[in-house]
Formats: structure tokens, sequence, C-alpha cells
């Protein structure tokens, strides 16, 4: 864990919950929620970059 930026107690709870889950997964079930939780990153990472663009205005047509 990175100590310049620790996480909250409600983030660790939820980073222990997610732990015990995939303790009782099988090696398939464990693949595919590596695969989705993979897909969100890049899909969370999409969201980011539309909305920095739009708040940014970057990529919008100047103003007349």
């Amino acid at each position: 864990m990175d100590d310049t930026n620790p996480l909250s107690l409600e983030q660790e709870f939820s980073i222990k919950s997610f732990e015990s889950t995939v303790s009782r997964m099988d090696l398939e079930q464990a693949q595919q929620c590596l695969v989705q939780l993979y897909r969100d990153s890049i899909l969370r990472e999409e969201n980011y970059k539309h909305l920095l663009k739009h708040h940014w205005g970057f990529g919008e047509p100047p103003c007349s």
C-alpha cells in the first residue's frame, strides 16, 4: 500500500471484503472477475478522459 495516500477505513474494509470473496472463487471465476475488472478500469479511464475533455473544452468547436 502507498503510505503517501492512505485509504479510508471504508476502502480498507471493501478491499478485505473483496479479498474474502475472491478467495472462495475457483480459477475460472477468478479469471472472469479479473477480466471484468480490467474492462471496468478501461471504461472508467475513458469516462474520465471524456469528462476532462468536456470540462476543459477540448474537441469542441470555438464559439463564434
